[in-house]
């Protein structure tokens, strides 16, 4: 198994759970809604861990979403043209998405310790703030290396978008 490949599991292991985290806490908070009293007062911190988690699973999927296509673009001019200017737009595009990507991350990076230099904790959670903060760390490094592995004709992530191939063939489907 590849490093890649490993990468790719361990990424959709980590947002399946997270999803199917979310949704059993959301059921253990409407059952409790439904017995209420000192249950339902004890499970008030259930909202602000599906928030959370929801930052982890929007920021985990970054990467995959652009590997597989599924990031918004604008692309009917590109795929207009031909190959040689095509893949040159392709490259630029990567090359651009990496350091974004990359300065995202340090942003992130530093926003994250200074939170946590701060001592703030959540309300119900009780967990340092700083820790929610490393989601986009995680997030816009998993998108880097996708830039890069793009950019380095590793993945060919442009043929994944959707319609790629022949245009107007999304009208057709």
């Amino acid at each position: 198994m590849g490093l890649l490949t490993l990468l790719r599991r361990i990424e959709r292991v980590f947002l399946v759970s997270v999803f199917l985290g979310m949704v059993a806490l959301f059921a253990l908070n409407v059952v409790g809604r439904e017995i209420g009293g000192e249950i339902a007062s004890r499970l008030t911190w259930i909202e602000e861990a599906v928030r959370l988690l929801n930052i982890f699973l929007v920021f985990g999927a970054l990467g995959l979403a652009l590997e597989r296509g599924r990031h918004v673009g604008i692309d009917t001019l590109r795929r207009r043209l031909p190959k040689g200017p095509q893949r040159g737009i392709e490259k630029t595009i990567d090359a651009v998405g990496l350091l974004a990507s990359l300065y995202l991350a340090w942003l992130a990076l530093g926003l994250t310790q200074f939170v946590l230099q701060t001592g703030q904790r959540s309300p119900t959670l009780d967990v340092p703030m700083g820790w929610l903060y490393t989601a986009p760390i995680m997030g816009f490094v998993l998108l880097a290396l996708r830039y890069a592995l793009s950019l380095f004709g590793i993945i060919d992530r442009f043929s994944q978008s959707p319609g790629a191939g022949n245009p107007g063939q999304e009208a057709r489907q």
